[in-house]
Formats: C-alpha cells, sequence, structure tokens
C-alpha cells in the first residue's frame, strides 16, 4: 500500500488501511511512537462524544485496555435504560483509532462499541442499530450502501470592520471576504488526520453581523464511504470542528437554525448502493437505475419518520420552511434544491474531454465517473444522531426494494419545477408534507415503527424512547406561537445552540 499521500499518520506507519487495523497494531504504535495515553470515546444519546482517559502503565495494562475496554454507566448516556441494570461496556473498534491532534500527552483516541455484561452487542445502541441497519440491508438487496455527510456549521467570532462580506452572500467566498478560511483549513486537517476522507470545504451561503458578532458558515463535505465509517468518521469530525474552535477563542455551532430569515445548517446526505465496486445507482446507459429509483422511493415513503433521527429538537422545524433551500414536500427531482431528495449534477461518460479542453497538452482520458453518482436526502440537520439517521436511511433504501410498487411510487413523486412557483401550485397541492414539529415527527415514527423494527433492526425500546423524548418537546404549534417574537426565538436558539 502507498501511503506516500496520505495523512492519517497510523495508517502511513502501519502501512495498511483502516479496516485492516489490529490490536498488535496498535500496540506497535504506542510503543514505537512513544504514545503516553489511551482516550477511549463513545457517543451518549446527545450525539456527543464521551471519554474514558487511560495512562499507560505498561504493555499488560495497554492490551487489557484495547482487548476488554471498560465499564460505563449507560443510564447516564441513555435516558431509556433503567438504572438497576445499566452497566454497559465500552469496547474499541481498532479501525477508528487516530492520533488526537489536541493533546500535549501524546495520545491515541479510539471509538468504542457498547456491549451488555453477557458480553452480547447493546441493542439500543445507535452504533449497533446501525451496523444491523447495514447487514439487513446486504441480506435483502445484495449491496453494500456508501453514505456521505456534508457537515455545514457557523463560526462565530468577534465582528471585523475590514473587507466585510454582502449578507448572505457567503458560498465559496474567499480571504480577506471570507474569515474563517484559515479554521476551516486546520479543521479540514486534524480531520483528515484522524481518517476522515473529505472532499472538499468551502465557505457556505450564511453570513450575517448581530451586535458585535460575526456569524460565517462553513461547509466540509466528504467522499462516500462504507456506511459504518462515514458516521464514524462524521463523530470525529464535529468533535474535532468544536475542539479546534475552543484553541482559536471562537464558537461554533451545528445547531439548525440561529436566527430568523437567514440560511440555516444542514446535514445533507448523499447515498449510493454498491456491488463489485461498481455504482448500482447507475444504469448501463449512465441514467439513474431501477435500484436508484427503488431507494428514492423508500426514501420518500419514510421520510416523515426519518426526521425523527435528522431533526431532534424545536429549532430543525424553523429551518424547514420555504425559499430556504431547505426541503417541505416530500418530492425528488434533478439538481431541485427545492426538493427533499435531489440527484446532484453528474459526470457524463467521457468527461475527461473537459480537461482536454481546458488543457491542451493533456492526452484524452476516460475516467469512472459512475462513482460520482450519488442520491441526496436534504432534510436532516446538525440536531441528528448520526448513527441512528444513517441507520435510519439504510432502513429506507431496504424498505424501497420491499415495496411491492417501489418504482411506481418515486415515479409519481418526481418534480422537474420549482414548486413554490405560482404557476405550479397543481404540483405542490398533489405533494405531502415534512413534519412542522418533533411532536409531528414522534407520530409520524409511530406510525412507521414495524418497518425499522423488521428484520431486527430498531430496538423496540428504542423507538419508544424517541418517542417519548420528541413528545416531550410539547412543540406542535411552537412556530405559530412565538413567531415575530424576537425574545422567545433567541431563548430556543441558545438552547439548543450546541446540540447534536
Amino acid at each position: 500500500m502507498n501511503t506516500t499521500l496520505i495523512p492519517d499518520p497510523l495508517v502511513r506507519f502501519l502501512g495498511k488501511p483502516r479496516r485492516e487495523f489490529t490490536r498488535s497494531d496498535i500496540v506497535r504504535y504506542v510503543r514505537e511512537q512513544g504514545i503516553e495515553m489511551i482516550n477511549l470515546r463513545y457517543p451518549g444519546s446527545d450525539g456527543r462524544l464521551k471519554t474514558l482517559n487511560f495512562i499507560i502503565n505498561d504493555q499488560s495494562y495497554l492490551e487489557s485496555i484495547l482487548t476488554c475496554g471498560e465499564r460505563v454507566d449507560g443510564s447516564s448516556l441513555f435516558p431509556y435504560i433503567e438504572a438497576g441494570s445499566s452497566d454497559l461496556y465500552v469496547v474499541p473498534r481498532y479501525r477508528t483509532a487516530f492520533r488526537n491532534p489536541f493533546s500535549e500527552i501524546p495520545a491515541v483516541d479510539i471509538l468504542c462499541s457498547y456491549y451488555t455484561k453477557d458480553g452480547t452487542p447493546f441493542e439500543m445502541a445507535p452504533e449497533q442499530t446501525l451496523r444491523r441497519a447495514h447487514e439487513a440491508l446486504r441480506r435483502v438487496t445484495g449491496f453494500d450502501f456508501h453514505v456521505m455527510g456534508e457537515l455545514e456549521f457557523y463560526v462565530v467570532a468577534p465582528r471585523e470592520e475590514l473587507f466585510p462580506a454582502v449578507d448572505q452572500r457567503g458560498y465559496h467566498e474567499s480571504t480577506p471576504f471570507s474569515k474563517g478560511a484559515d479554521f476551516r483549513a486546520r479543521a479540514m486537517q486534524y480531520i483528515a488526520q484522524a481518517g476522515g476522507e473529505i472532499k472538499y470545504g468551502h465557505s457556505e451561503v450564511g453570513n450575517f453581523t448581530q451586535g458585535e458578532w460575526m456569524y460565517e458558515q462553513n461547509e466540509i463535505e466528504f467522499l462516500p464511504t462504507d456506511l459504518e465509517a462515514a458516521a464514524d468518521q462524521l463523530l470525529i469530525a464535529k468533535w474535532i470542528i468544536r475542539t479546534l474552535a475552543y484553541e482559536y477563542g471562537v464558537s461554533v455551532t451545528f445547531a439548525p437554525k440561529i436566527t430568523v430569515g437567514k440560511a440555516g445548517s444542514g446535514l445533507h446526505i448523499h447515498t449510493r448502493l454498491m456491488h463489485d465496486g461498481r455504482n448500482a445507482m447507475v444504469g448501463a446507459d449512465g441514467r439513474l437505475s431501477e435500484n436508484a429509483l427503488k431507494a428514492i422511493a423508500g426514501y420518500l415513503s419514510l421520510a416523515p419518520s426519518l426526521t425523527a433521527f435528522g431533526n431532534t429538537n424545536p429549532t430543525s422545524y424553523f429551518r424547514l420552511v420555504p425559499h430556504q433551500e431547505a426541503p417541505t414536500n416530500i418530492c425528488w427531482g434533478d439538481r431541485n434544491r427545492s426538493v427533499l431528495v435531489r440527484v446532484p449534477l453528474g459526470w457524463s461518460r467521457g468527461a475527461g474531454g473537459m480537461a482536454c479542453d481546458a488543457n491542451p497538452l493533456e492526452a484524452p482520458t476516460d475516467p469512472d465517473v459512475d462513482l460520482k453518482q450519488t442520491v441526496e436526502f436534504r432534510c436532516p440537520d446538525g440536531s441528528a444522531d448520526i448513527y441512528l439517521l444513517l441507520a435510519g436511511l439504510a432502513v429506507a433504501a431496504r424498505h424501497g426494494f420491499e415495496m411491492e410498487n417501489g418504482l411506481q411510487y418515486a415515479r409519481d413523486r418526481y418534480v422537474d419545477v420549482n414548486i413554490f412557483d405560482d404557476k405550479h401550485r397543481e404540483v405542490l397541492a398533489r405533494l405531502s408534507s415534512l413534519p412542522a414539529s418533533c411532536e409531528e415527527s414522534a407520530r409520524c415514527l409511530e406510525a412507521h415503527r414495524t418497518i425499522y423494527e423488521r428484520h431486527g433492526v430498531f430496538a423496540p425500546g428504542l423507538i419508544d424512547g424517541l418517542v417519548a423524548r420528541l413528545t416531550a418537546f410539547h412543540d406542535a404549534n411552537l412556530r405559530q406561537e412565538i413567531a415575530g417574537d424576537q425574545m422567545r426565538i433567541k431563548q430556543l436558539v441558545d438552547t439548543y445552540f450546541h446540540c447534536g
């Protein structure tokens, strides 16, 4: 394996891809690179990483940590676990190990899986749910599921007067009009060194000033990879971005909406079905395949309940409003940013001709562009439980293949017009809508729960816990109740500023 251009120091040192990491590999890296600390990391129900720190006493202790993990109190991490039976094990997954970029003490961090007192996977853990979702999808369809996320966030820093940016015109802006480019580049470097497969980063449309503070929206987009790895790297990326912001003396928020009339932050998820290294969402003619249409049918059919995993607090539904490049209606289309499921612009076969035209000295090439084609699910936001959201999308893709009328279901919900244009009211009238609150999302999850529980993917107790948590917001009429009340809106934003 040629590791020359790979930024991940563990991959470079071990000379193998992360999926092949073993316990002995981690021990060798620790011993030969002077690592003094192991940090076990695992997500709680709030979606944020929790931590256990271990100072390495000797090799025997190191091997014990890597083999046995440690006990944790599950009832303090997940509200749906009873305190009387809450002991869980957290056991490291070696493929997730990375060199901590912030620790003054040389440290390796590793993500963990949860296990019960009997040593069996904890069925209500989000990561275990994701694994079961992928296994069920493979059994039903024969396909692997690849995904990648678009991680949007605002950097909040003291206001600057030099080179002011135009309000809500920050898309792909460069320095000096974009002030956060250095922060974003450093975050990308650290994420890549931690194993994140990044496609690119850029400034996003959202920017504004409020009092003494400047808000700049950024995005880091990843490359498609297998389902489990995609979830892990998104979780690590959010931790890195926040920790780096703390070092820079600025704040960062992934919150879906932080003020009225300004762009919210989404977590768009791109998906593809893979078989033997080929993209099964593209047909022999280069067009979208029937496999893709079936997956789209599943996304649309379960869209109302998918919000239970991807839009998890009341501010989520202040983002899902018309004319804000966020979806409100359940439909799909090509390149249209107002739809729920979007088929982004792909590359035509023979795309190498563009490079030849731009660079006359280059010889013609025929790159495999089919792998670039994805199908994008656009309603999730930064409040999402990443593992459960991706598990839910895997269930939805599988469900599309299980639907008797999946192909027609998708074709009936295709739109090729701006549905908010008055000229196309009849199109808008025939489309159903996404939930408008956490309470409504909970009802949709309850209605669809048998689909999520099928094949043993989502544990019934997990669905019960999610329904109870969403219902407890009592936000069915919140958007109408506080419309125009800037003080109440600000209080709501402050409450969920650091969600997810």
